[in-house]
């Protein structure tokens, strides 16, 4: 791997690293450490920030090395091919939690029993995003900061004694240390095998900071300083300093994207890179629609930002957020940004034209549906939802508007003007803006503060249910109302069976369930609360079995009669005999 200072910066991000590495065998027969560091430019630099990694393997395995070289060598890489949605703690988890499995697997090969004589390591690693640095950890290797003359641990030595506690491919399952810790410009960060940091001090790295600027030397140099005072061991050091940092809420999606023109509005007949106007199909506030012609004769919907949203940046950044959202899902269910032809010259964005009726129009057409139709609607619905949540987006909006019916009865969502990205979120922060979604479908925790997730959607998506069943909104105004987590708890929901709903207990239950004022207590899954839709969720008919007095009167008053008579004849004949 490279250990050449590097030094990376682009107008989009602001941010600016510089790194010094080196490492030395030392003392031990074999080299078993093992580091490196990617730094990358643009767009990769805004969205998955830049990765600083070491390893250090164990001496009692052969296989040690190659482990090291493994561990490093997937963070550098895979990383970067987890999708850009993605928070740097779920694409780094992912990768070292799958490199694990595969270290695990060459150990139980090489060394059944004896994971001391397998492909064992521990691991540290940074990745640098935004205006924050996340931290992974495993084992004894350290990553520190610099603070005065002092070196201040940001990781805890997984160490039982003389014993490592926690190393990668010991077993399946791994526990992975992740810190997240705010960056200042100036910071100096330190990562080291045992090598290194049991024997060099904050004092001597501010020493040697304050004699050259040559992060390169400086590493070397407390490789030395680590030698000279007696390790063993391999030495391996990595210095990282903050030169500077993007500005709070610039843009993670390139600034030169955002200042494309605005074109003024066509006109049928009209070329925009190459697409032909053919008609105009809507307008808002926010945007106009039309549909047009590609090069390759393909219909498409061509999305123009009103002059409103042209004169604010935020508002710019957004409208780019949602072809940037359109091109990152794979759902029949989503719909999809439409391929470009060429270099775009001004600010719009493209995608598939899909000919139907919005969920609200169709709702309107079929004023009371059938239960399998409403099931077969919020299955499309959670299946293009759970295609976005794969991708750790939370479209915020789910709404009939936004829901569009094919002329076969495919359903699609559309308008990712409110969706919310992790990762892009993670390296904008306040990207959001106002609170997305309308009050009638919007869940609680929207208003009250609590912790936005993937339920809120489930939430959504129970009174789309629950409307098309009733024609009604299960909180009516309540929601609206909501100032605090208090007034969440005090929503009360309105059932959904009545004399002219005909909707079954069960299925009335699976919808209040999904609609709890407490996320934490609606499904654990979208599946969970679809299945729950299409029978009776375990434990119901327990919990609401009645007894037959109360369902068959009649019923059970005679039942009660033909055995009190039989017993009265058998008592007849008894006396009789």
């Amino acid at each position: 791997m490279p250990r050449d200072t590097a030094d990376a910066m682009t107008a989009a991000t602001g941010l600016r690293l510089s790194l010094g590495q080196h490492a030395a065998q030392g003392a031990k027969p074999q080299m078993q450490d093992f580091h490196g560091a990617l730094l990358p430019e643009g767009m990769q630099l805004a969205l998955k920030g830049a990765v600083v990694a070491l390893a250090d393997g164990i001496s009692s395995s052969r296989f040690s090395r190659a482990a090291a070289e493994m561990a490093v060598g997937a963070m550098l890489t895979d990383y970067y091919d987890t999708p850009e949605s993605w928070t740097v703690q779920t694409s780094a988890s992912r990768v070292i939690s799958a490199t694990n499995a595969w270290l695990h697997g060459q150990s139980r090969a090489v060394a059944p029993g004896d994971p001391d004589r397998g492909y064992v390591c521990t691991f540290s690693a940074m990745v640098l995003k935004g205006r924050s640095a996340h931290l992974f950890h495993i084992g004894d290797s350290r990553i520190a900061r610099l603070s005065g003359d002092s070196l201040e641990p940001l990781t805890e030595d997984h160490r039982s004694g003389e014993m490592l506690a926690r190393a990668m491919g010991v077993s399946p399952e791994l526990r992975i240390d992740h810190r997240r810790v705010p960056l200042q410009v100036g910071d100096v960060f330190v990562l080291t095998t045992d090598g290194v940091h049991e024997h060099i001090t904050g004092r001597d790295l501010r020493a040697l900071l304050d004699r050259t600027e040559d992060l390169d030397a400086v590493a070397e140099e407390l490789v030395a300083h680590a030698l000279r005072r007696g390790s063993s061991d391999n030495l391996t050091a990595q210095i990282l300093r903050v030169d500077a940092l993007p500005e709070p809420g610039s843009a993670a999606l390139g600034d030169e994207a955002a200042r494309l023109p605005v074109p003024p509005l066509p006109k049928p007949g009209q070329e925009i890179d190459g697409f032909r106007i053919l008609r105009a199909l809507h307008h808002s506030a926010r945007s106009h629609v039309f549909l047009a012609a590609a090069p390759d004769g393909a219909r498409v919907a061509l999305k123009i930002p009103a002059s409103e949203i042209a004169e604010d940046p935020e508002a710019r950044r957004r409208f780019l957020l949602e072809d940037w959202v359109a091109r990152r899902v794979c759902s029949p269910h989503v719909l999809r940004a439409a391929p470009m032809p060429g270099p775009r010259s001004a600010l719009y964005g493209v995608t598939d034209y899909v000919e139907g009726v919005t969920l609200r129009q169709w709702m309107t057409d079929h004023p009371k549906p059938s239960l399998d139709e409403v099931r077969s609607i919020l299955q499309q619905v959670a299946d293009g939802l759970r295609a976005m949540h794969r991708r750790e987006m939370i479209h915020q909006d789910i709404r009939p508007e936004n829901l569009l019916i094919d002329a076969d009865g495919t359903l699609r969502i559309i308008d990712f003007g409110s969706v919310a990205v992790a990762g892009v979120e993670e390296a904008t922060p306040g990207l959001m803006g106002e609170m997305p979604g309308t009050y009638q479908y919007t869940a609680p925790e929207y208003l009250s503060g609590d912790v936005v997730s993937w339920r809120s959607d489930m939430y959504a998506l129970a009174v789309i249910g629950y409307e098309m069943l009733t024609g009604l909104l299960p909180y009516g105004s309540q929601v609206a109302r909501i100032a605090s987590r208090r007034d969440q708890m005090r929503l009360v929901y309105r059932s959904a069976c009545d004399e002219t709903s005909g909707v079954p207990g069960w299925v009335d239950a699976a919808l209040e369930r999904a609609l709890h004022p407490d996320p934490l207590r609606r499904p654990d899954a979208l599946s969970e609360f679809l299945a729950d839709l299409r029978r009776p969720a375990p434990g119901w008919q327990a919990a609401h079995r009645r007894p037959l007095a109360a369902r068959n009167p009649v019923r059970f008053w005679q039942a009660v009669s033909a055995i009190l008579a039989a017993l009265c004849l058998i008592l007849a004949a008894q006396l009789g005999g």
